[in-house]
């Protein structure tokens, strides 16, 4: 990939579709900063209607995926190849998991990990399941982070890869994936650009959100270990323009630079876990009770993926899982993309199930290793972190108090710190690379888009962060924006998957794969 040619023809590039959502994206961040409290209103109400009285349209679509992802890896579509029908992987089986499983998640896999389970343990929620905080605050955040998010990358990888690699179409973008049943003419028409607009809009809430949730943390880390006496808000700032830095120059090197940091990233990852596993002095309860809780996701699966809390007892979907289901389909609009893209010479049983492997066995590895050993601490008596929770209702001041009870917590600060850019890095080098291609109004395969739109969209995607870690109300306000905007994505989702079943349909037939 890094011997492309780099295209510079300036009229190819689509400056409507690059310019336009970035533009509105920006107003709206000017409007949450200068009226955060008139904002904070409306956009709260929209976000009801869509998370609230709409909350069923994102359950569905959560649970249909994952029912399509097992559907598309055992029925005859499994074996068609993204590429060449005999072709080889591109990259080693661990190359493409490291950079498919850290282009899907950011730093806050890290934030939520460690103290996720507080969260709920207060919630009516788990009184009314008729167990205790132990029995049932570990298996929630495995709930939100496995299986069904985890179905909205791999499907529609499978859908962007064959795209790319089997139909070799020159326009890498969301509109040409529904082109089979929208058609040539309205793909690249209007209703095509209104497919783009908002896919990008989505992507710029999504990004925005991202940064906002786990940079304070980065932010707290650096003044606790340095004792800088500076705002955490300056000190986020120095942050974001530092990992912008680091995921321009890897996005610059192309696939290479790319890959070396997903490595990096999950060696320190891994590294993380064990040293915590080993050391942490909650090794057995993490064990038994990440067992336990991953038995329980599984009995009780169904009945997870289906409470919609209809008399609002304790809105628990509302809060949690709907907003988890529209964050992820915000981030469906370049993870997908990027995952396809490194799928090449995978069949697509291989992309999904290696995808559910990897991805969520390490996303699960996570959750059970860095949150029992808090709710370790917890059931043994020897912290409340719940109390303090309910107190200060400080996420950030909790964790360090997490960390801070291990041993070498100075060295484990350190390790976090830097496994967090890794990952911020690692995840906004893809987004960066697939913003870059929807720039183009043809992009061929073996092209890659020009080093100054890449270096654009690496800026475009810091600039927002930047402007919203003045207003701690916009950052919440952003997270809304999110909910809101994986309402129409969720629409073109599903517009993705029949066209990518009605064209492999018509492929396979062209290939005499169904005889």
């Amino acid at each position: 990939m890094d011997k492309k040619h780099n295209v510079a023809d300036k009229s190819r590039i689509d400056w409507m579709i690059t310019l336009v959502p970035f533009i509105l994206i920006m107003a709206l961040a000017i409007y949450l900063f200068i009226f955060p409290e008139q904002a904070n209103g409306v956009i709260s109400d929209v976000r009801f209607f869509f998370g609230d009285t709409l909350g069923s349209y994102y359950l569905v679509i959560g649970l249909g995926f994952l029912i399509i992802s097992f559907f598309l890896s055992f029925s005859k579509y499994g074996n068609i190849v993204l590429g060449e029908p005999n072709e080889k992987p591109k990259y080693s089986f661990f190359t493409w998991g490291a950079m498919m499983f850290t282009c899907g998640l950011a730093a806050d896999i890290l934030f939520y990990s460690f103290a996720e389970w507080v969260m709920y343990a207060t919630n009516p929620h788990i009184a009314e399941m008729g167990g205790s905080i132990t029995e049932w605050a570990g298996v929630f955040p495995l709930f939100h982070w496995s299986f069904i998010p985890w179905s909205f990358y791999l499907v529609l990888a499978v859908a962007f890869g064959f795209m790319l690699h089997c139909r070799k179409r020159d326009k890498q973008r969301y509109s040409e994936a529904c082109l089979p049943v929208i058609g040539e003419k309205r793909a690249h028409g209007l209703l095509g650009r209104i497919i783009d607009l908002f896919a990008l809009f989505a992507l710029l809430a999504g990004t925005a959100t991202t940064f906002s949730v786990a940079t304070p943390l980065m932010a707290e880390i650096i003044v606790t270990l340095f004792g800088i006496s500076i705002s955490r808000t300056a000190v986020t700032i120095i942050i974001l323009l530092i990992t912008c830095a680091v995921y321009t120059y890897a996005v610059l090197h192309g696939f290479k630079g790319i890959s070396f940091l997903a490595k990096l990233c999950i060696y320190l990852f891994f590294g993380l876990q064990i040293l915590v596993l080993l050391i942490g002095g909650q090794g057995r309860f993490i064990i038994e009770n990440g067992i336990e809780s991953l038995g329980k996701m599984v009995q009780n699966f169904i009945g997870l993926s289906t409470y919609a809390d209809p008399g609002r007892t304790n809105c628990f979907p509302q809060d949690w899982t709907i907003y988890y289901w529209a964050y992820w389909m915000v981030w469906c609009i370049a993870a997908p993309f990027f995952i396809g893209n490194i799928s090449r010479g995978r069949t697509v049983k291989q992309t999904i199930m290696g995808g559910y492997i990897f991805g969520v066995g390490s996303t699960i590895s996570s959750f059970v290793i860095l949150g029992n050993y808090s709710l370790g601490q917890q059931t043994a008596g020897l912290q409340d972190f719940i109390a303090q929770y309910q107190t200060s209702g400080d996420l950030y001041e909790l964790i360090m108090s997490i960390v801070h009870t291990m041993p070498a917590s100075g060295a484990f600060l350190i390790l976090i710190l830097v496994c967090m850019i890794a990952f911020y890095a690692t995840s906004f080098d893809s987004i960066a690379y697939t913003a870059a291609c929807y720039s183009y109004k043809k992009l061929d395969e073996n092209e890659k888009p020009h080093t100054l739109i890449i270096l654009l969209w690496c800026i475009l995607l810091i600039v927002l962060p930047i402007a919203l870690v003045f207003s701690e109300s916009s950052m919440n306000n952003i997270q809304s924006v999110s909910i809101i905007s994986a309402f129409p994505i969720g629409i073109i989702m599903i517009l993705m998957i029949w066209s990518f079943i009605k064209d492999a349909k018509k492929y396979m037939k062209e290939k005499k794969l169904l005889e």
